[in-house]
């Protein structure tokens, strides 16, 4: 038996779902593997002594046991048997517990058959060579992380990056359009670090004048400058210990990119106007709506500051890019509000829901929230209907939806040549490109009061060109 497992490694699949016990074993059968199905992990747990496993891939809801308890029971016998996490009801604390429990990697349903049969070969070589994980011990906690809400895929990533950062005293970059939740990503890195009984301090960047920026950081000594009557510790003695989160990075002046880079390397600063190195031991997290790429290439950040950050980056997708999300999010922030303003608690109609289930969001999580506050205090009955919504949200502008840090166009334009093609009209392409040139032609003629040839050269055209699309499309009124 002994030889036979070298030659082949054992692969264990335990769920209770028997067509993914199925999928996974067919899209293994081909390889070099002896695979032990299992409905239920006591079942596989008396065969351990027998035919103990390679690797195993667990689900994580199941009757008689859950698959972190059994992932706690396979290292009990053996820490260096990988135990893939598998689960349909993906979540934040599901994700964090997991890797918590070191496992070697957390595998959200429904998943890429490609994924993880190569996820299975990656911890079989890594179960071969004798691997242990060369992190320090995790310390678990009974402290409830921050309620992150979240069943879609785009935030499934976000989910496992946490879950194996976290632990992991690592700078740190989060990007992601204003309003999507990156302070509280930054909260949730810091709860679940050994950090987490010192302080958690932010400070937005953007949100503070240049002159003043400094001594926030680092503080001042008395007399400093002008004003300065006293000495004042800045953020980063503030933090000591703990987490220093800093929004909007990208917005920090040069200079101050240089002293911020010194910290990082060498934990030692000086307060505006000291002659005394001050050591500091913080976790910096910082965070940017920006392209980090883009502001190095304009010569407005520092590269050896960005490489410095961006040891670990984690994108926090738009609330448009999780539309699953968002009946998630309404219900959850309408039982808030009301919970905090002492009102009683609203319930959307389905049609409202779904009708806002299919919004563009250009304010993200922080637009929704700010909506059900509206909707807990305005709303005259407990049930929420249509005519209930703000006015700009049932006959929405260009301003409500469109904003420079997105492109909600291609949103709306989706949505537009969905509801044409379900109309059961044909020539998509033909009244698309006719309706987008008039509305370019328009708005070019608009902003050159009509002088065409300005126009275009503004379209990018030539002036014949010009002419003969006004004629074509009948704009000569």
């Amino acid at each position: 038996m002994k030889a036979n497992q070298e030659m082949n490694p054992v692969v264990w699949i335990v769920d209770d779902d028997a067509s993914i016990r199925w999928v996974l074993e067919m899209a293994l059968e081909d390889r070099p593997y002896e695979i032990k199905v299992f409905e239920s992990p006591l079942e596989a747990l008396k065969t351990f002594e027998n035919l103990p496993p390679t690797v195993v891939i667990s689900d994580v809801r199941m009757p008689d046991m859950d698959g972190l308890t059994f992932m706690e029971a396979i290292h009990e016998k053996n820490k260096k048997i990988p135990v893939i996490i598998m689960t349909a009801h993906a979540d934040f604390n599901t994700a964090v517990k997991s890797f918590q429990g070191k496992a070697f990697e957390y595998l959200p349903k429904p998943f890429d058959i490609d994924e993880a049969t190569g996820l299975v070969a990656r911890a079989i070589k890594r179960s071969l060579s004798g691997g242990v994980s060369r992190s320090k011990k995790i310390r678990k906690t009974d402290k409830q992380p921050l309620n992150i809400i979240g069943a879609a895929p785009a935030m499934q990533e976000v989910f496992r990056i946490l879950g194996r950062v976290a632990q992991l005293d690592v700078t740190v970059l989060i990007n992601g359009e204003t309003g999507t939740g990156k302070e509280l990503v930054a909260q949730a890195l810091h709860e679940l670090s050994p950090r987490s009984e010192a302080p958690f301090v932010a400070l937005n960047t953007a949100a503070i004048p240049r002159d003043l920026l400094e001594s926030e950081l680092f503080g001042h000594e008395k007399g400093a400058f002008t004003g300065a009557h006293s000495q004042r510790i800045g953020r980063f003695e503030e933090a000591n210990g703990g987490t220093l989160f800093l929004d909007e990075i990208g917005d920090m002046p040069v200079d101050l990119q240089t002293r911020l880079l010194r910290v990082l390397n060498d934990g030692i600063f000086y307060r505006v106007g000291g002659r005394t190195p001050v050591s500091t031991d913080v976790r910096i997290v910082a965070a940017t709506h920006q392209n980090m790429e883009q502001l190095v290439r304009e010569g407005r950040f520092r590269e050896d500051l960005l490489y410095r950050l961006n040891i670990i980056r984690i994108k926090v997708p738009a609330l448009r890019e999780r539309k699953e999300d968002v009946p998630l999010l309404l219900r959850f922030y309408m039982e808030q509000e009301a919970r905090l303003l002492g009102l009683e608690e609203k319930n959307l109609s389905t049609k409202v829901e779904t009708f806002l289930s299919d919004l563009p969001w250009p304010g993200n999580v922080r637009q929704l929230k700010s909506l059900c506050t509206w909707l807990t205090i305005m709303a005259p009955d407990k049930t929420v209907h249509m005519e209930d919504l703000p006015l700009e949200l049932k006959s929405p502008t260009e301003s409500t939806f469109i904003n420079e840090d997105s492109n909600q166009w291609e949103v709306m334009l989706k949505n537009w040549s969905t509801d044409f093609l379900q109309s059961g009209r044909e020539g998509l392409h033909t009244c698309a490109e006719s309706m987008f040139e008039k509305v370019l032609i328009d708005v070019a003629l608009h902003h050159s009061h009509n002088h065409r040839q300005k126009a275009a050269v503004l379209l990018g055209w030539g002036r014949n060109t010009l002419t003969r699309k006004i004629q074509a499309l009948g704009m000569d009124e």
